[in-house]
């Protein structure tokens, strides 16, 4: 069904049956329920601290021994918050703090998987995009820098990648 027969279907609707409607939808799907949850009470601020403590948790477990390192759990909340419309601002916070956190665990213990390096760099890449696309990277811009200049001083394998976004950029 396109966009345009779901308008002349919902045009022909009472407002009763369309109440109904919607009420079912809440009641059968989860994402229906998560999103009117949200738009009626939005608390950013724990959806927020939810996100860091279970994408810190990945890098520094509460539980177990060794760190998981999953950049999928962070790529999943961002994935959320975008769909539920959260503040430009919150999500490229929420996706600077999943590189950080991963600088922080890398500063204390060496890490050899290439597979690491790699994933953060596309982590680097995707929230350079959004903050451009929003016109929020000027915001962000000290702590970009202070990511790239972190890869220098670890000597990350791909730090020259990084570097390079950086330097793409006239602040």
């Amino acid at each position: 069904m396109s966009k345009r027969d779901l308008k002349k279907y919902l045009n022909e609707l009472t407002k009763e049956q369309l109440e109904e409607q919607v009420l079912e939808l809440y009641d059968k799907f989860k994402d229906v329920k998560v999103y009117y949850d949200f738009v009626f009470n939005p608390r950013e601020n724990d959806l927020v601290k939810d996100a860091k403590l279970k994408i810190s948790n990945e890098y520094f477990p509460i539980r177990g021994k060794k760190p998981k390192m999953r950049r999928s759990v962070a790529q999943k909340f961002i994935k959320h918050f975008i769909t539920l419309g959260v503040d430009s601002f919150i999500i490229a916070d929420v996706m600077l703090y999943t590189i950080e956190i991963a600088q922080t665990l890398s500063a204390e213990k060496d890490i050899k998987q290439e597979a690491f390096y790699k994933s953060m760099l596309n982590s680097f890449e995707q929230a350079i995009s959004f903050m451009i696309k929003k016109g929020i990277l000027s915001d962000f811009k000290s702590r970009v820098v202070a990511i790239s200049a972190e890869t220098l001083s670890q000597n990350w394998m791909n730090q020259y990648e990084f570097n390079a976004i950086v330097e793409r950029f006239d602040y």
